[in-house]
């Protein structure tokens, strides 16, 4: 059996034993739906900052890599017209 169906069988086992044990919890129903409803919130808004974090981070990296090839077109054309003109000289 590979890890990773090893790793998604055990998160299932803990989805569904987290979900039972709020179910079968000794609170009255409208307590266990309200923290249902924290936990689901609070999946959301951890989701929506990674979403965040990682949009901004690739969004910083594009920048960098944008510069870089900028830098390196503006290297290659000194280098190039200096090439031209060294020619031009002889």
């Amino acid at each position: 059996m590979s890890t990773a169906k090893v790793v998604s069988g055990v998160a299932a086992g803990l989805a569904i034993g987290t979900v039972l044990g709020i179910l079968f919890a000794p609170d009255k129903g409208s307590e266990t739906r309200n923290k249902i409803i924290d936990k689901k919130n609070n999946l959301v808004d951890k989701a929506k900052s990674k979403y965040n974090n990682l949009e901004s981070s690739l969004k910083n990296q594009f920048q960098n890599v944008k510069e870089n090839v900028k830098e390196e077109a503006t290297d290659l054309a000194e280098k190039a017209t200096a090439t031209v003109e060294k020619r031009n000289i002889y």
